[in-house]
This record gives structure tokens, C-alpha cells and sequence, in this order.
């Protein structure tokens, strides 16, 4: 019998729930991180149950990116709290060029979660990892009082490491450069709202949410002039175009036409009076490369099971005001500015 157990009993994943005994430090704890965490997170550092995890140091540069997720609701088409924790954070070192390898996890439970909603998450997180080959391997767990929490927040850390001759960043952006996404953007915005609205639509909208280094470590392969890659996630291909013209020092011309959103996304957006250019993703990118090998880099991503609908959208141009022009779909002009204001709480 495990020595954590209260009285002999196992946790019921059924129908039990969190509590603030689970978060005292004492048996409860012990309980909750042995039969819920421990068992699907196992791996060889983890087993170690120390305060720390102790790991082989990796060759080349080491990449390190932290989040936090606080998504409400906790579950939606596509996805759920905790794909969106892995997924998040092996996206934000995959977009370095790093190969992700480690992860930390801390959550902060709200008493009244049921149990079998956190199993639920743990076994997405679970899975996540599986698929972008990282561990988990420590963390840390807090119960605060009903209504301090909206049920479970997470922070994620994780580790990696960009090999030699890998230099992606966003500074390096130069005029003339091609700019490409990798897939149909606003999913996972318009999904997380209509499930927050409880409205449904004839063509069912689902996150995208999905981890890509996969996809990331096939571009690399295939271009060699890859400048910079950015996932775009809160405020969606508009803020983080703002973003990259800042860092480089450069202006983008972007052609409306050529960026791909879902018709189902698009009259959702309709619907509620928003702009799809604006909406979070949290499984697509955005790359930037010379010119020259646009048409090659974006064929090899469409070979990609995650880049299949990747579309060259516009070009770096010189611009002393950083500004984003999209041309529109009537030939006119019109600036994509920074988000102002809160277009969507609690998307991630």
C-alpha cells in the first residue's frame, strides 16, 4: 500500500474533489501528486523526487521560455488547458530554432475542482508531451480557496536547445524578404469564443492548438535563409507583425487576399464584429526568408501534416514607421495596427 494514502482509500477520479487538505503539504499531497501527477508524467527525472530535476546537460545553445495559461473555459473544440500549456510553451522554444526537451508545470487548483477534470488535463498534458517528445519533469501544485482560481491555473517552463548554426530571431527581418504563415488563422480564438458562448455553427470551428517543432525542424531542413519564426498567439498575425517590424526596424505589405482564414471563422467573426487578423493561434507561425526560396520554404511546409495550407501572405518592405499595410480584397490600403483594448479575455 502506498504510504501516502488516507486511510487505505484511493483518490476517486470520479467523482471526488480538490480540497484544501491537497494543497496543506501533508498526506493529501502526497496522494494527489502520487496517483494523479507522478502516474502520468513518469519519467526517470521525475521519479527522482527531489526539489529539483537533474538532467544531462545538452551540446549547442540553451533555450528557456515560461508561461502561464488561464483559459477559460477549461476546456473547448480542439483542445483543453493543458494541451495549451505543453503546446504553448514547446512552441515559444521551437520558435528559436531549439529542440524542446524539458518541462516544469506548476498549478494552482481552485477548491471545488473536480477531480476527474484535473485527470482529464493531466492525461492532455500528458499526451501533448508524448507528441512533442518532452518530459515533464518537475512541478509544483497549490490549492487556494473557492473562488480565488476559476477552477486551474498552470504555469509552464521549458528547456531546450538550438543547434549550431541556427539563428532565428526577430531583429532579422530585412526589406525584400518573404513573409509566410503556415495555416489558417483565428481557429483557435472563435473556437474558445464560441465555446464560451455556448453558440454553435453549422461547420464546426476547433483550436488549432497543436505543438511545432515538428514542423519547425522540417523548415530548417529546407531553407537555409530562414530569418525569424513567431507564433502568433494573443492578437493573432496583427500584433505580431507590429511586433516583428519593431524588432527589425522595417515595414511589412501584406496582401489580404492571400492570407487564409475558414469561411467558418470568417462569418463567425462577422457575427460578433471582429477581425480575424486579431485572433489568437496557438498552432500556427509565421516565418520570414529571403525572397529567393519563399516558394520552395512554403511547398515544404505544405508537405507538413501542421504547414499543409501554409500561404506566402506579403514582403518585408523599408519603412522608418515599422508600419503593417494590407492591401484589401478592393485594392485599397488600410494599416494593421496594434491592438487597442481587449478583443478576447482569457484565450490562453
Amino acid at each position: 500500500m502506498n504510504r501516502a494514502r488516507i486511510d487505505g482509500r484511493r483518490l476517486n477520479l470520479r467523482h471526488g474533489r480538490i480540497d484544501l487538505t491537497h494543497g496543506a503539504g501533508g498526506r493529501a499531497t502526497a496522494q494527489l501528486i502520487d496517483e494523479l501527477f507522478a502516474s502520468h508524467f513518469d519519467n526517470v527525472w521525475l521519479k527522482q523526487g527531489n526539489d529539483q530535476a537533474i538532467m544531462p546537460a545538452p551540446g549547442g545553445r540553451l533555450a528557456m521560455s515560461t508561461d502561464c495559461h488561464v483559459v477559460t473555459p477549461l476546456f473547448f473544440p480542439g483542445g483543453d488547458i493543458g494541451t495549451l500549456a505543453v503546446n504553448g510553451t514547446v512552441n515559444d522554444l521551437a520558435m528559436g530554432g531549439a529542440q524542446p526537451l524539458y518541462l516544469s508545470a506548476g498549478f494552482i487548483l481552485e477548491e471545488g475542482l473536480p477531480l476527474a477534470d484535473l485527470l482529464r488535463v493531466v492525461r492532455s498534458m500528458a499526451a501533448a508531451a508524448q507528441t512533442a517528445r518532452v518530459h515533464l519533469v518537475t512541478g509544483d501544485t497549490k490549492v487556494v480557496e473557492r473562488g480565488k482560481a476559476d477552477g486551474l491555473f498552470i504555469t509552464t517552463a521549458g528547456v531546450g536547445v538550438v543547434p549550431d548554426g541556427v539563428n532565428l530571431d526577430g531583429a532579422r527581418a530585412r526589406p525584400g524578404d518573404a513573409v509566410i504563415v503556415s495555416g489558417y488563422l483565428g481557429d483557435h480564438g472563435m473556437a474558445i469564443l464560441s465555446q464560451r458562448e455556448a453558440l454553435g455553427f453549422d461547420s464546426p470551428i476547433e483550436s488549432d492548438c497543436a505543438a511545432l517543432n515538428g514542423l519547425v525542424a522540417h523548415m530548417l531542413e529546407h531553407c537555409a535563409s530562414l530569418r525569424l519564426l513567431r507564433d502568433p498567439t494573443r492578437g493573432g498575425l496583427a500584433n505580431t507583425l507590429n511586433e516583428l517590424c519593431q524588432q527589425s526596424g522595417v515595414g511589412m505589405r501584406i496582401d489580404e487576399a492571400a492570407v487564409p482564414v475558414r469561411p467558418a471563422v470568417r462569418a463567425a467573426c462577422e457575427f460578433f464584429g471582429l477581425d480575424p487578423l486579431y485572433l489568437a493561434n496557438e498552432g500556427k507561425l509565421i516565418a520570414v526568408c529571403a525572397a529567393a526560396d519563399a516558394a520552395a520554404l512554403a511547398a515544404a511546409m505544405c508537405a507538413h501534416p501542421l504547414g499543409r495550407d501554409a500561404a506566402i501572405i506579403g514582403e518585408v518592405c523599408a519603412d522608418d514607421h515599422n508600419f503593417v499595410r494590407m492591401t484589401t480584397s478592393f485594392g485599397g490600403e488600410r494599416l494593421m495596427d496594434w491592438l487597442h483594448g481587449e478583443m478576447l479575455p482569457r484565450i490562453c
